[in-house]
């Protein structure tokens, strides 16, 4: 019982914490994705733009899945775009896709996690 005193208060700022923790990712994640992303990705569903293909729903969807034009690289990379995989594409995806169009990376791991984040509550 005297543990349950200790670790609960413990458990609770835990929980609190991480909670503000994910709230400031995805904070910062909307910023960078005004910034770094929006001239060419869309996230109003049904919405889509020239340049690159609407990123509502991505995570958890197969790479090169919507009717965008994507390039032969990606049509082929057979990705399915879950946390990890968008963190090694936004970090050098001409690396992880040799022959993708996108050539813009970010290179800073905690803005990657942020825009993660972010696309991570665009949902349809």
């Amino acid at each position: 019982m005297q543990m349950n005193r200790v670790f609960g208060p413990f458990l609770i700022l835990t929980v609190l914490w991480a909670g503000s923790a994910y709230a400031q990712d995805l904070d910062a994640g909307a910023k960078l994705f005004k910034q770094r992303c929006q001239s060419c990705h869309s996230i109003t569903p049904g919405k889509n733009s020239p340049v690159g293909p609407n990123l509502v729903g991505v995570v958890g969807r197969a790479s090169a899945a919507t009717d965008f034009k994507y390039s032969a690289a990606l049509k082929a990379a057979g990705l399915t775009w879950d946390a990890a995989t968008l963190d090694q594409f936004l970090a050098a995806p001409t690396k992880l896709v040799p022959g993708t169009r996108m050539a813009v990376g970010v290179p800073n791991g905690d803005r990657r996690k942020g825009i993660i984040a972010y696309l991570e509550s665009v949902k349809n």
